[in-house]
């Protein structure tokens, strides 16, 4: 379905993450793949499945760092003469805030998580679009917390809030130049950043117990519908929350026994 597609994916960290879910599928269908890890101490967990991708691209970028996210795409363009789409899947918050109430979110924390979670997207976005020539599918990654209040969630669900937006607002930016920006709402999983939640295992099995489906999204799932999302069979769907948790969004309250 992606023969001779070319893309980028930020936030792969580890085999767990929703990101390799992403990538794994995309490459299954004939993607090629330029795969991005933050920092040094998370190399050696990206490069072998950077390989396992046949990936000839693996560079280093960090959002917190001035300038690299516009080397990164530098260093892309170089080789590439043109991008198809790019996976958006980097969140941060102090996991010292994710944890009791909302209120007590520090400036710093707020501007970073932000920064971070939602600024990237647009930035990269802005950054990518004059060598999107043929036009192309941006996708980031998005919780249920953005609009509903999900135990110390806090600072994320506000970012992802302001991440939701800026999806609509990108859709109708990019619209003209035949680039489709989309978000996927993914239900709780067993990830690194989700471990950083306080009760995130809670939350993972009230979800498991009160979906619609009553079980949890599995990251092969999560891996199909970017798939659905970055291919042509997506050719009219832009400014989208896509929601992909077992039905658990549409459940007002859990059944009373």
């Amino acid at each position: 379905m992606l023969k001779n597609k070319k893309g980028i994916v930020f936030g792969i960290a580890n085999d767990h993450s929703i990101a390799w879910g992403i990538a794994k599928k995309l490459n299954e269908n004939g993607a090629e793949l330029a795969i991005t890890y933050q920092s040094e101490s998370l190399l050696k967990r990206v490069e072998p499945l950077a390989k396992k991708l046949n990936s000839n691209l693996l560079l280093e970028c960090d959002f917190n760092k001035e300038g690299s996210l516009e080397n990164t795409i530098k260093q892309i363009t170089s080789k590439w003469d043109n991008i198809d789409f790019i996976i958006h899947a980097v969140a941060f918050s102090d996991k010292n805030e994710l944890n009791g109430r909302y209120i007590e979110t520090t400036k710093q924390n707020f501007i970073n998580s932000l920064n971070v979670s939602c600024y990237s997207f647009t930035k990269i976005a802005k950054l990518a679009q004059p060598f999107m020539k043929s036009g192309g599918s941006l996708i980031t990654l998005s919780f249920y917390g953005s609009s509903k209040v999900m135990p110390n969630y806090n600072v994320m669900g506000v970012a992802k809030a302001a991440l939701e937006t800026s999806v609509k607002y990108l859709s109708v930016d990019l619209g003209s130049q035949d680039i489709r920006v989309n978000a996927i709402s993914a239900g709780p999983m067993r990830t690194i950043a989700g471990a950083a939640i306080a009760n995130a295992r809670d939350v993972y099995k009230f979800t498991e117990v009160n979906s619609s489906l009553k079980r949890n999204v599995l990251l092969e799932e999560l891996g199909n519908s970017a798939l659905y999302l970055v291919s042509d069979l997506s050719s009219a769907v832009t400014g989208e929350i896509h929601y992909v948790d077992c039905g658990f969004n549409i459940v007002g309250m859990p059944k009373i026994k």
